[in-house]
């Protein structure tokens, strides 16, 4: 827990860590003690039964794991944050909002760059813009292993790996069960497979952005990956443009993740940092051509304040004053449907 726990701490004045649920004991001491944490469970419906004061359960454990811990909280009575993927599955992603509705609380999935303060300057430039004005639009997301941050982040990280012996076959089963009902047959194939994770851990931040900023796609014109898979390339129909949208992991230390628009008179750049290191600035950057003739360059930067942190003000704003909830379990099923069309012309 290098980034949830601590940013949590250091909003204790609208959260307060009340207990954990993890299935590695060792992880549950260290925690527990590093972050003052007086309940630790290794099952969840332990701690939902002996911890009622809980009013919302952050889900971020194993993706194969998130559709039925959702469902097992909301029926009792708890709002939820989900890390995305929510769901592997569309089928989940019904599951989830069948539940929501039935139990009335919050279903909250943390596509947390949609809260960043310059996504939300990009996002009014865009809406500003005439009507037919976009040409072009690039979506980039080309990232070092998460590891390599997480281990400068300077809290201090540290594994474990005192997990039951049938936790792994249990995952493993159910990943094999998901896959299959999210991809049919291609579930057979390691680079499809493959692909279609990516798409979930990674793209999902990209996809979900390029939804909230342009709407959805009407189609996919082509879709193509390198050999193993850890590349893949897209483009995207809108009814007056074209997104190409690329992304990947290596091994190399550079957060290359940005969103850029080409409209007639202007380009507007949406970059991200590595979120895991606290701090580091989202931006917005605009190159033009003024009425007179003049070429100019502006670099936007509206906050330091981290993108976690403003998906937890914009929480607790929905639990506690009834705030809207954009990343609901509606929104979130609409890259689902996006993936779907990625896979069936992949090449």
């Amino acid at each position: 827990m290098t980034t949830h726990l601590p940013t949590l701490l250091l909003c204790s004045h609208l959260y307060k860590t009340v207990a954990l649920v993890d299935i590695s004991k060792d992880t549950l001491a260290h925690c527990a003690a590093k972050f003052h944490v007086p309940a630790t469970y290794t099952d969840v419906g332990e701690m939902l039964a002996q911890s009622p004061e809980v009013d919302v359960v952050f889900i971020m454990n194993a993706n194969e794991y998130h559709v039925p811990h959702a469902l097992q909280c909301l029926k009792a009575g708890k709002h939820v944050l989900i890390e995305k993927p929510m769901s592997l599955t569309k089928e989940g992603a019904d599951q989830i909002e069948a539940a929501r509705k039935a139990s009335g609380k919050i279903v909250f999935v943390g596509y947390m760059r949609r809260y960043a303060h310059a996504f939300l300057r990009v996002k009014e430039m865009i809406g500003n813009l005439p009507k037919g004005s976009i040409n072009y639009v690039r979506v980039r997301d080309i990232i070092g292993w998460n590891s390599q941050w997480v281990d400068q982040c300077a809290h201090f990280p540290v594994k474990f790996s005192d997990f039951p012996a049938q936790a792994n076959e249990e995952r493993l089963e159910l990943n094999r069960q998901q896959f299959e009902q999210a991809i049919g047959d291609k579930a057979s194939s390691p680079l499809d497979k493959k692909t279609y994770f990516v798409l979930n851990v990674l793209a999902s931040h990209d996809v979900s952005a390029m939804r909230e900023l342009l709407g959805m796609p009407t189609g996919v014109v082509a879709a193509t990956r390198n050999a193993t898979g850890s590349f893949t390339h897209v483009i995207f129909q809108y009814p007056e443009f074209k997104v190409y949208l690329e992304f990947g992991v290596d091994h190399v230390m550079e957060f290359d993740a940005q969103i850029e628009i080409y409209a007639a008179d202007r380009h507007i750049t949406l970059q991200y940092d590595s979120p895991y290191i606290k701090g580091l600035p989202i931006t917005a950057k605009v190159v033009g051509k003024r009425d007179n003739g003049d070429h100019y360059e502006e670099l936007i930067r509206p906050s330091y304040e981290d993108a976690y942190t403003l998906e937890y003000k914009a929480l607790h704003d929905a639990i506690v004053k009834g705030e809207k909830v954009k990343t609901d379990a509606l929104d979130a099923k609409q890259d689902l449907e996006i993936f779907d069309m990625i896979m069936k012309v992949l090449v």
